[in-house]
């Protein structure tokens, strides 16, 4: 079926049950960031293929939300579809909750599949129908439905991160959440988010590419912690050592009829993962408030351990990364005929040849020429360009370690490429460069220094329509929160202090549709700096590790400031990844991050 056929086979089960408008969510039953090929619903439907989205159906309309990333992606694979695309925060483009309450007629149904859509939206979508004296139903799953061969859900094995690479044993992990449980109020925290399941029970999995976990709940009391999971997922030696801390292992499914136990108790929960599912049954004995899971910051907060372990990772992964620029510059230069996707598989390759790599952190974005001003392009083997000795190559890509997780990107001059692209990235670095360089009081927020970043952009009239940077896990989601560097705020998520031990990304940008994009990251780590009379300031480390192209910089436009940061930094680089380079790797490696 195309997708137009498919929306059509949509709107017939919908006329079949009096349904108004169906919803279908990028999501999980966890509301995760990236989601397995069996929960690619949305993508199923619309054709559209980025890691977000929405896709609201009607009787006579569908239309798709997204972000700044992917307005250029969407209108190219949505063309030719009846699907209108809706740019979220451009002039004229409605909430999604607003168009749904503008197309809902009086007493009219909104649908959704209840496990995929979260609570907070969830409720949103109630006061709607309340409002409009109408329904919703949320009890069927009716893509399922239209979804021939739909991909199974994944049954990979359970592994436990030793106290050596997590820091913190489970048990330890579970008496804090019940001293903030005892502080707070409440009787009972339950936990949907993967990553928070995951750090907290330390446990890792292959459910979900690019994201080492395991789909399941955890519910933790005064009396029990539970975790409910697949049982084939785990071996009787993980199981043993998980109840030997204190862990009850229910089945999967379960979390349903658990909810419905739950009597005259106050819970704390995530509504934006928590499915609404999950919610409606525990609301029906007891008093669920949302809130932001403890388990979020603290996890966000990287000890001593993750530290130093996340330090190591990043030098091997550097050196990777260092060896890729090298053999690209190389190959492409000696006229070898390369597309984005071997570069993407030439780079996992110098990942794979790295102790202790896992898997990459998420799908490698190796976008050449103007395929870069797409910011989260993906290549296709039918659909992608061809590596010249001219031009820019951005590359975006991370890995997983069993001591760590990266994020970089690296844009590299293949060739000669122009004036205006040299001015650009040099604006681009500018940003990078004064982010890492910046002092500033305990308690700032990342909003509050975001426009350090986007300065030297802002100056020229130019921007960026993404964040500055993300939160990035350990062992875990390379996106995380609460922490990250954006001016758009997006609730009160984001009014967390940049506190020690917080690693976020660092990465600026430029993208001029039709002919280029720029893209500079490092991982920036939060650490105590001087304090003074006005109380305790603070600094950034950065913790990547690779050359930063010196061919596309105009030196002049630096100042001395960014300069000697550029050329210490440059220092380090070779310091900590000569000895994993061949002779003439190392030679190359001095050259390219010698002083400027």
């Amino acid at each position: 079926m195309t997708v137009n056929e498919r929306i059509e086979r949509l709107r017939h089960l919908m006329a079949e049950r009096n349904i108004d408008i169906y919803i279908i969510p990028t999501a999980d039953f966890h509301n995760t960031e990236f989601v397995g090929e069996h929960f690619k619903e949305r993508k199923y439907m619309s054709g559209f293929s980025g890691s977000d989205g929405t896709l609201v159906v009607t009787s006579d309309t569908s239309a798709l939300w997204v972000d700044g990333r992917y307005f250029l992606q969407a209108a190219k694979e949505l063309d030719g579809t009846e699907i209108q695309r809706m740019e979220i925060g451009e002039p004229g483009v409605p909430h999604i909750s607003e168009y749904v309450k503008d197309k809902l007629s009086q007493g009219g149904i909104i649908a959704f599949d209840g496990r995929t859509m979260n609570t907070a939206d969830y409720l949103k979508y109630k006061d709607i129908v309340t409002e409009k004296g109408g329904n919703l139903y949320t009890d069927e799953d009716l893509v399922d439905i239209i979804w021939e061969d739909r991909p199974p859900l994944p049954k990979d094995k359970v592994w436990l991160l030793t106290d050596e690479q997590a820091g913190e044993g489970r048990a330890d992990k579970i008496n804090r959440l019940r001293e903030y449980m005892r502080s707070e109020g409440y009787d009972m925290i339950l936990t949907a988010a993967l990553d928070e399941v995951a750090w907290l029970m330390n446990i890792r999995g292959g459910d979900i590419p690019y994201f080492p976990v395991v789909m399941a709940y955890a519910s933790v009391t005064f009396d029990e912690a539970a975790l409910f999971v697949d049982m084939d997922k785990l071996t009787d030696d993980v199981a043993l050592k998980l109840e030997a801390d204190g862990v009850d292992i229910y089945p999967y499914e379960e979390i349903y009829s658990y909810a419905k136990t739950a009597r005259d108790i106050n819970i704390g929960a995530d509504f934006f993962t928590l499915n609404s599912g999950v919610y409606s049954r525990l609301s029906m004995g007891a008093d669920v408030t949302n809130i932001i899971s403890p388990i979020k910051l603290w996890k966000a907060v990287k000890n001593s351990t993750e530290l130093a372990n996340t330090k190591k990772a990043h030098i091997r992964d550097g050196a990777a990364v260092t060896k890729f620029i090298y053999r690209i510059k190389k190959e492409v230069a000696s006229g070898k005929q390369l597309t984005e996707l071997d570069a993407a598989d030439i780079l996992l390759k110098c990942r794979m040849e790295q102790d202790g790599f896992i898997e990459p952190s998420f799908e490698t974005i190796a976008a050449y020429g103007s395929n870069a001003a797409y910011v989260h392009y993906s290549a296709k083997e039918d659909d992608q360009a061809t590596l010249k000795p001219e031009g820019l190559l951005l590359v975006d890509s991370g890995g997983h370690y069993t001591d760590g997780t990266t994020d970089v990107t690296r844009t590299i001059a293949l060739g000669d490429i122009t004036d205006e692209q040299k001015k650009t990235f040099t604006a681009v670095l500018k940003g990078m460069i004064r982010l890492s360089m910046a002092r500033f009081p305990e308690g700032v927020r990342g909003y509050n220094l975001d426009a350090i970043c986007r300065g030297p952009l802002w100056d020229m009239g130019l921007d960026y329509r993404h964040g500055t940077g993300h939160g990035v896990g350990h062992i875990g989601a390379v996106h995380e929160g609460p922490n990250a560097f954006r001016w758009r705020r997006s609730g009160q998520q984001d009014d967390v202090p940049m506190t020690e031990g917080m690693i976020t990304s660092n990465e600026p940008g430029y993208y001029k549709d039709g002919e280029y994009g720029i893209r500079i990251e490092n991982e920036i780590v939060a650490v105590k700096d001087l304090k003074t009379e006005y109380g305790q300031f603070m600094r950034f480390d950065t913790l990547t590790y690779a050359p930063i192209d010196r061919e596309a910089i105009k030196v002049e436009m630096l100042t001395e400031d960014e300069l000697s940061w550029l050329n210490d930094y440059h220092k380090k680089v070779y310091d900590n990844l000569k000895e994993f380079m061949d002779s003439e790797e190392r030679k190359w490696l001095s050259e390219v991050t010698a002083d400027l």
